[in-house]
């Protein structure tokens, strides 16, 4: 590494470092006054406070890393053009693509990084995270787990919930299974989904299959449009055994997605959830090829106030319309791939407008 790249490399790691940490503290203090009221109802350990946020660093690092990055190029770049050193290079016939590749450089190495944290780091920490506010703190009953499979007892039945859609008031692939007194099974009732209406569980396309006492290995079979459920759980009972998709890596994502499809049920949000985890590191080489042309067309006028308007202004449009375009594809009104990726080829051609609109 030359001199010139670490001059270049050491104005950008220090601005980096000081907006990553004030990015991810503010945060974290938006996050505490969102949940202290939880802990305080529920009269939580001072441990708990400690290791839930503790666990939380490093999702929070993963999404506010790109908004640093910009940060941290603009105003890099910006002091380099605020002492005319900007100027002094280009005139000793340094060209604008020399000057700029240690920070992109610097920028995909990042990405990489945040692609190895979303892949073995995050979903580690999210489950902690859960489990400590939901289990820990609130007491929820934990469900019992096999793979993506949900078991749990409803007095005298056992049930076995292929998929949990709390969000969607739903729950794909149920069987019930009723156990007499004597432990001889007296029915089985299969629901390829149930949907909550109304405060109820109603199931759709049901068969119910009954076992006489008299006669178990003769069963008598129904069908049923529509059947009212015996279950007492609501939508938000298995918010706390549905394992989110933030606790799962790429590879996991993956495997679910193709499990679910293979097997007939939706797997559109794990496709796009996928795509997503693997488009937003990109982020950071987006923003940091944003921050050049801003930086270059403010020239001796880029304070500090203003490189932090704009990064926040930048980083806010992009989750805005990246969520609002993971909100189609889990709608699957655009394929997964465009809804994760958009952003990034959107932010993208707008930072190569930006950049041919620089004078030389």
């Amino acid at each position: 590494m030359n001199l010139l790249n670490r001059y270049i490399l050491t104005a950008f790691a220090r601005v980096f470092g000081l907006a990553l940490a004030a990015f991810a503290g503010i945060y974290l203090l938006v996050d505490f006054f969102e949940r202290v009221d939880d802990f305080i109802e529920y009269k939580a350990h001072l441990s708990q406070y400690i290791l839930y946020f503790t666990n939380k660093i490093p999702m929070i690092v993963v999404q506010v890393a790109p908004m640093a990055v910009l940060m941290g190029v603009f105003m890099s770049f910006g002091g380099l053009s605020r002492n005319n050193e900007l100027t002094a290079m280009r005139a000793s016939g340094i060209s604008l693509w020399r000057i700029t590749v240690p920070l992109l450089a610097t920028a995909l190495l990042i990405t990489g990084t945040l692609q190895v944290a979303n892949e073995f780091v995050v979903p580690l920490s999210a489950q902690k995270v859960n489990y400590i506010l939901q289990i820990q703190v609130k007491g929820k009953p934990q469900l019992a787990i096999k793979r993506d499979r949900l078991w749990f007892r409803e007095g005298n039945a056992i049930v076995n919930v292929r998929q949990a859609l709390p969000e969607k008031n739903a729950l794909q692939g149920v069987t019930i299974f009723k156990i007499g007194e004597d432990f001889r099974l007296q029915s089985r009732i299969d629901a390829p989904k149930a949907t909550y209406v109304k405060g109820e569980w109603q199931f759709e396309n049901t068969i119910v299959r009954q076992f006489p006492t008299d006669a178990p290995e003769v069963a008598t079979i129904e069908h049923f449009d529509r059947k009212p459920a015996e279950l007492t759980k609501t939508p938000d009972d298995f918010r706390t055994a549905e394992r989110k998709t933030e606790e799962l890596g790429v590879r996991d994502l993956r495997k679910m997605a193709a499990k679910l499809a293979e097997e007939g049920y939706d797997a559109t949000r794990y496709r796009v959830d996928m795509q997503a985890r693997l488009a937003t590191p990109f982020a950071s080489v987006i923003m940091a090829f944003l921050g050049i042309p801003f930086a270059l067309q403010k020239k001796r006028g880029a304070s500090l106030a203003t490189g932090i308007t704009i990064s926040v202004a930048i980083g806010i449009s992009y989750h805005i319309i990246q969520a609002m375009l993971l909100a189609f594809g889990y709608s699957a009104v655009i394929p997964p791939v465009v809804a994760a990726w958009a952003p990034n080829l959107l932010f993208g051609l707008f930072g190569v407008w930006l950049l041919l609109m620089v004078r030389e």
